[in-house]
């Protein structure tokens, strides 16, 4: 800290006098400050900073200039041992008793969900809102848990912090390694918050890394989806689940889409052929998807159902909880011996439907509404019966070389 006292020549009074500013100077930003004192500009000693003369009054003043000056390191001193951030404007303020109230983590969290929450079907989802809330609510739990507080400043939130919150998620709270990752990805956009706002000085993810692990995804496959469409149920709410379900794995259509659906999404394509035309909720990019006969035989189904003609929608579909929960129970009186949920339907379409039946990758991305093929690569695999269907054809043209190929010994 460099701390100087000047006189103010250009203020001077109607006595001749000039005011004696403090100024405070850290990383090349200053503050002043007056000290309330007044001095003929000529009996000031410009580089000292201090009253000429031994006279009663200049003694004064200089004692006074003294006792400023030994609090205003007092102060920066203090604000160093607290590991605060020091700036010229926080010691002129800790001299004058003006306390900064800091930033705290629970304040900036609940702020972001509320703007997140007024821009819910503009720029969010209402799942992105749930997961932000959710993600609060584990933050409030490790706060309590780890430091016994209902929140805590954000210029403490460090390196630390970080690792032990990964181990709250982890270990405590029982998250799987993908779902810990995301909640911290959701806990690091409110830290970026605070960073471009200047409420901390530093990343404290600056040297954090973290990655989602590889996660093998389920898929139904093609028989599979044969015993599904062959299977008769004694129940309507079943039945319409299951026809829920193939429709999906026939569109590719996620949930928070197939819920959506209505007459207005359904045009004639390129092809004069009925098309499914979205934005898809979660990203609001377009889907444009062919209707396979599967697919529209389901939807000829459910035309004049009850709650399509109430809701205005294409079928009857319930909650995400109650799908995926009737699914459970589907699964088993088909044989089916996997955890199914909702969104298998989308990676089903991927490989099975698409991916295993020579569609292209582009094609299949475009249909699933994704920005990028990576993304789309996530959905489909490469299955071995394709590997093995392909490689078949490479044998065939590959046999044709076979009989005219020469091999010369030496």
């Amino acid at each position: 800290m460099c701390l100087s006292f000047q006189v103010k020549s250009s203020k001077k009074n109607e006595f001749g006098k000039a005011p004696i500013y403090a100024r405070i100077t850290i990383n090349e930003v200053r503050t002043e400050f007056s000290l309330k004192r007044f001095i003929e500009p000529d009996k000031w000693i410009n580089k000292a900073g201090i009253a000429k003369g031994n006279t009663e009054d200049a003694k004064n003043l200089n004692a006074h200039i003294a006792a400023v000056r030994t609090k205003l390191f007092q102060h920066f001193n203090r604000l160093l041992e607290a590991d605060q951030h020091i700036t010229a404007e926080a010691v002129k303020n800790s001299y004058f008793g003006i306390t900064e109230k800091s930033k705290t983590i629970v304040e900036v969290f609940e702020y972001h969900n509320q703007q997140m929450k007024s821009l819910i079907d503009k720029d969010y989802a209402p799942g992105t809102y749930e997961r932000y809330c959710t993600a609060l609510r584990h933050t409030k739990e490790f706060l309590e848990y780890k430091y016994r507080v209902s929140d805590f400043p954000v210029k403490q939130v460090n390196y630390e912090f970080i690792t032990e919150f990964e181990y709250f998620l982890k270990v405590v709270r029982k998250c799987a390694h993908n779902t810990a990752i995301k909640y911290l990805t959701n806990f690091k956009k409110i830290m970026r918050i605070c960073l471009g706002n200047g409420w901390i000085d530093r990343d404290p993810f600056i040297n954090y890394h973290f990655q989602l692990k590889e996660v093998e995804r389920e898929i139904l496959m093609e028989h599979e989806l044969q015993a599904l469409a062959d299977k008769e149920f004694a129940t309507t709410r079943l039945d319409q689940v299951r026809d829920i379900f193939l429709f999906c794995c026939f569109t590719g259509l996620a949930y928070s889409d197939v819920k959506k659906l209505s007459k207005d999404h359904v045009l004639i394509g390129i092809d004069g052929e009925r098309w499914i035309k979205i934005n898809r909720t979660k990203t609001d990019t377009r889907s444009s998807i062919p209707i396979l006969p599967m697919a529209q035989s389901i939807l000829d189904k459910y035309a004049n159902h009850p709650k399509c003609c109430a809701d205005k929608t294409l079928l009857p579909v319930s909650s995400n909880q109650k799908m995926n929960g009737y699914l459970k129970e589907i699964a088993a009186i088909a044989g089916i011996e996997k955890n199914i949920t909702f969104h298998i339907a989308r990676h089903s379409f991927a490989t099975t439907v698409t991916l295993q039946n020579d569609v292209p990758i582009e094609t299949v991305s475009k249909m699933l509404g994704h920005k990028s093929i990576r993304t789309t690569q996530h959905y489909a695999k490469v299955l071995d019966k394709k590997v093995s269907n392909d490689m078949a054809l490479l044998k065939e043209k590959l046999s044709v070389l076979k009989g005219s190929a020469k091999v010369r010994v030496a």
